[in-house]
């Protein structure tokens, strides 16, 4: 049964306890921040695509053809990721009580964070899990890279095995730091509102209190580290 108490935060003494809870959004106001995050995500690769596009109308020089042609390659490229990785992260991806194969989300995962600065070192074994295991996965994943970003490596463990299996993400890069705002909001004691930049570690302390565990964020030796248990 799953524990329907609010997700605490971590031990680490970053947010204090006695902070007034912030208002929760209803469900109507929940789905509406969770638009505006993935049409945030999407706003600048598609903003690039059309940039491309206006150049090319404009008749150019071959050189300057083949950069707007690339511009949107790349950028199609990225959009599509994000949007693969959104629907799987965030949208219904399959019917109440659906499972996802963790190979798929490796692919979206690596689709959406992997690039030339950050890289993702995956220790999952390939099985299917209750969806609302791979979203809280995926929405680790989001938050674990905001603690490097300047790029880095994250690595992703089990905790446990088989359909209870939860997970461990670990983050570590140069200048990794602990946003105190996501661990403020990871906890039962977040102050003010929830808007479009907060809605998302909110929605993942949902998933975790879904799945009856906890998350947590908490700086480990060198490595900011995500965890649900």
């Amino acid at each position: 049964m799953s524990d329907t108490s609010s997700p605490a935060i971590s031990s680490a003494g970053l947010a204090s306890s006695s902070a007034a809870p912030g208002p929760a959004p209803d469900k109507l106001e929940l789905a509406a921040l969770l638009c505006s995050k993935v049409c945030h995500d999407l706003i600048s690769p598609v903003g690039a695509i059309v940039n491309g596009l206006e150049v090319l109308d404009d008749n150019p020089k071959p050189e300057d053809r083949d950069f707007a042609l690339e511009l949107i390659r790349k950028s199609a490229k990225t959009a599509s990721a994000r949007l693969q990785f959104c629907r799987l992260a965030f949208g219904a991806a399959g019917s109440s009580g659906a499972q996802i194969d963790l190979g798929d989300a490796q692919t979206m995962a690596r689709g959406h964070i992997e690039d030339a600065k950050t890289s993702i070192e995956w220790n999952l074994p390939r099985l299917l899990l209750p969806k609302n295991r791979v979203k809280l996965l995926l929405n680790m994943l989001v938050i674990a890279q905001q603690t490097i970003p300047r790029g880095g490596r994250l690595t992703v463990d089990p905790v446990g095995e088989g359909e209870t299996m939860s997970f461990k993400v670990s983050a570590t890069g140069l200048n990794a730091r602990l946003p105190q705002n996501i661990v403020t909001m990871l906890g039962s004691a977040h102050e003010g509102p929830i808007d479009a930049h907060a809605v998302q570690p909110y929605y993942t302390s949902l998933l975790a209190e879904s799945c009856g565990l906890k998350v947590s964020l908490a700086a480990e030796g060198d490595a900011m580290v995500v965890s649900a248990s």
